[in-house]
This record gives C-alpha cells, sequence and structure tokens, in this order.
C-alpha cells in the first residue's frame, strides 16, 4: 500500500506540470445503468494519457539521483510519451524502447516529445529487458508500472476524483501492469475506505483477472487488441499485491464491447478514447458492472492517444453492426439508365449513398450484366429492412453483406 502521505507529496510536486483533468457528468450513461455516471477526462491529459503523471512525478522526485545518461523506458505508446515529455521538462535525455508493432504515429510523438526511439522486439517484456540492459550504461530505468513513484504519480487521480465527487461510491479502471489502479486504489481507500474499485480487462489479456482468480501473479498469452495499452501480460510485483488487497473485483470485456463504447464516448460526448481507456465504459454498457441502483460512479478514461485510420475503421464498423450502414451488392443489365434507375429508388428511400462500385469486367459475369456495390448510410434496421422490401419489390435481386463480412473486407 502507497501511503496517502506520498500521493498527495506527488500532487504537490505535479501541481502547474500537468493538467487537472476536468470530471464531467454523462447523462447518457446514467440512464443506461440507473446510476449517476461521472467520466474523469484523463484523455484529456498532456500526452493524450495518465502516463505523464507518474513519468513527472518520478522524473521529478529523483532529480539529482538520474544516471549521467538520463533515463530509460520501455512502453508501446503512453508512457513513451509521457517519459520524453516529463524528461525534456527536466533537461533530462531521455531513450525509449518500443516494440516492432507499435504504431508509427506514437513513435513520432514520443520523438516529437524530445525523446530518442529505439525499436526492439514484439512484446513488451522484450523492451523492458533491452531498457534493462541501456540502464546498466548509464541511464535510469522507468518501469512503467512496478514504481512505487510511478503508483503514487497516478494516484493523484484518485486525489481529484474524490475531490469533485466527495461521495464516490465506485471509481471503474482499464488495468494493464496495474499502475493505474494500484495508485487509484491507494489513494481512494485511503481517503474513503467505502469506495469500491473496480478494474477492466480485455478477455484478450486477462492478467488481473486470472491472478486474482488463481491467488497468485499469473502470466497469460496476449491475443490482438484493440485496447493494446493494456494487453499486458503479467501484473507487477507491487501492483499485484496492491490489487489484491484492494480491489473489490475484476471484470472481462469483449472486443466489439471496446469498440462500441469507443463509438459512443466519441457520438455522445465528443470524446476521442483509445481502447484501454474505453474499457472501463465498455464494461459499464455490457453489463458487466453490478452497480447498485442511484451509485454515484466514476468511469477513468485513462487515454486518447488512437491512430485516425484506425477510429475510421472502428466507427464504420460499429455503424455497420448496429444497422446504421447498409452495403449490398446487385447485378444490373448494362444498358444506359439502368444504374440511373436504380439510384433513383434508393434516392425515394431516403438513404445517403456513401460509395458506389460499378464492375464491367468480373470473370463470373456475363458479357450483358454489370455489378453494382452500394453502401448506404441509414437510420438503422428498421430502414435497411425497407430499403430492401423496396428493392425486391422493384424486381433487383440483392445481396446484403453481414457486417461479419464487412469488417474483413
Amino acid at each position: 500500500m502507497i501511503p496517502l502521505a506520498e500521493i498527495q507529496k506527488a500532487a504537490t510536486v505535479l501541481d502547474g506540470k500537468i493538467i487537472r483533468t476536468p470530471l464531467v457528468y454523462s447523462p447518457t450513461f446514467s440512464k443506461m445503468c440507473r446510476s449517476r455516471v461521472y467520466l474523469k477526462l484523463e484523455n484529456l491529459q498532456e500526452t493524450g494519457s495518465f502516463k505523464l503523471r507518474g513519468a513527472t512525478y518520478k522524473i521529478q522526485s529523483s532529480l539529482g539521483q538520474l544516471g549521467k545518461r538520463g533515463v530509460v523506458a520501455a512502453s508501446a505508446g503512453n508512457h513513451a510519451q509521457g517519459v520524453a515529455l516529463a524528461a525534456g521538462r527536466a533537461g533530462v535525455p531521455a531513450t525509449i524502447v518500443m516494440p516492432g508493432w507499435s504504431s508509427i504515429t506514437k513513435q513520432e510523438a514520443t520523438r516529437g516529445y524530445g525523446g530518442q526511439v529505439f525499436i526492439h522486439g514484439q512484446s513488451l517484456e522484450e523492451c523492458i529487458s533491452r531498457a534493462q540492459e541501456l540502464a546498466a550504461e548509464g541511464r535510469t530505468f522507468i518501469h512503467p508500472f512496478d514504481d512505487l513513484s510511478i503508483i503514487a504519480g497516478q494516484g493523484t487521480i484518485a486525489l481529484e476524483i474524490l475531490e469533485d465527487l466527495a461521495e464516490t461510491d465506485v471509481i471503474v479502471a482499464s488495468i494493464g501492469g496495474g499502475g493505474l489502479i494500484s495508485g487509484i486504489a491507494c489513494g481512494a481507500k485511503a481517503i474513503r475506505p467505502q469506495t469500491r474499485i473496480i478494474g477492466v480487462q480485455t478477455a484478450s489479456c486477462p492478467s488481473a483477472y486470472m491472478s486474482i482468480r488463481k491467488n497468485e501473479r499469473i502470466h497469460v498469452d496476449a491475443g490482438k487488441s484493440i485496447a493494446d495499452g493494456i494487453a499486458v501480460k503479467q501484473l507487477g510485483v507491487l501492483n499485484y499485491t496492491i490489487i489484491r488487497e484492494n480491489i473489490d473485483s475484476v471484470v472481462l470485456v469483449q472486443e466489439d464491447d471496446i469498440c462500441r463504447a469507443m463509438v459512443m464516448l466519441l457520438e455522445r460526448k465528443k470524446l476521442l478514447a483509445e481502447g484501454a481507456g474505453a474499457a472501463p465504459v465498455a464494461a459499464l454498457l455490457s453489463g458487466v458492472l453490478a452497480l447498485p441502483s442511484d451509485s454515484r460512479v466514476v468511469l477513468v478514461i485513462s487515454g486518447g492517444n488512437v491512430d485516425s485510420p484506425l477510429v475510421d475503421r472502428i466507427i464504420r464498423r460499429d455503424l455497420f453492426r448496429d444497422g446504421r450502414i447498409m452495403r449490398f451488392s446487385v447485378c444490373l443489365e448494362d444498358d444506359p439508365g439502368s444504374l440511373a434507375r436504380l439510384l433513383s429508388l434508393v434516392a425515394d428511400s431516403r438513404a445517403n449513398i456513401l460509395h458506389i462500385f460499378h464492375d464491367r469486367s468480373g470473370k463470373d459475369l456475363p458479357i450483358y450484366l454489370s455489378r453494382v456495390e452500394l453502401e448506404l448510410e441509414t437510420r438503422g434496421p428498421d430502414h435497411v429492412k425497407s430499403i430492401a422490401f423496396a428493392l425486391k419489390e422493384a424486381g433487383y435481386d440483392i445481396f446484403i453483406r453481414s457486417h461479419r463480412a464487412f469488417g474483413n473486407g
């Protein structure tokens, strides 16, 4: 357990060096679970995530003790950016080891904050091992989560939550290596012991979930996840101890739930959240949280660093699954006016055409036919059914693609 005094000291050090992120009420999410739901917006933090807190406190509290060649860290993105910015502000060189699969956007952002980036390996464990080798050359290693100062820095989130909402009943936060929720638990339980702390993991990498069930620190295999920021195969040693003693429960969410949560945050709250940041909302929407009626619930939106092309894919996939995008193909007589008649019928159905592909040269097409594929914006499943009915009534034999086919296309 990190003493409250240490977290309060961290808050003093961080004052003026980070953003005190807002806590906002969400009427939409509150109605969904019959509780009062608030969002702690760490996605609005500098560098786009909570990681700047721990990195800044670690570096600032260690000035004068750092290696002669500065600091070194291992990260796929958020910790990398936090360390790079915190080190730069402290006038300290920062070396960051990132895995080969880390996004180019996050690599360039880390360089933009002043970090020297090395690409190494395909896992966080390999990156940490390499970073520790570089530390032996005269650099101070800054662990992404298994460190007292890092945990204390992240714990300042709990202080802010309870200052803004003193009677918080439940705090829900995502779990990767455990630094975020460890700090939140230490701070919240010290101030208000009855506050429940619930951790959320992706089912693709349930390291904390399995560790709690088995009552030991478990190493798991990680599957591909949209929430790559929490796809950590094993909790830190300190983190496991704190989580075991102070976390009330850990729940799992599925990939589709995370995608849906990201889209809802964009549409309903105009907030961009990465997969790890949206995981608490995914837990709320999927129903895995057992919340007492009328309780005061805070969902920690821990980060917003997501690549733009991925945002587009997530939005389109979710809209397609919800029936707000319809995609179908139809074969037409390759005569003047045939395409115009089809499009006129679509317009009469009050659908908006997003994309159209007209193919006259398919190997399986007779010479007198062409294939047209349309993607339409619709009002929902009922609208899709009415469009399909109108097309079939007009004599068109259409093939409607499923959302799974769309997702793989």
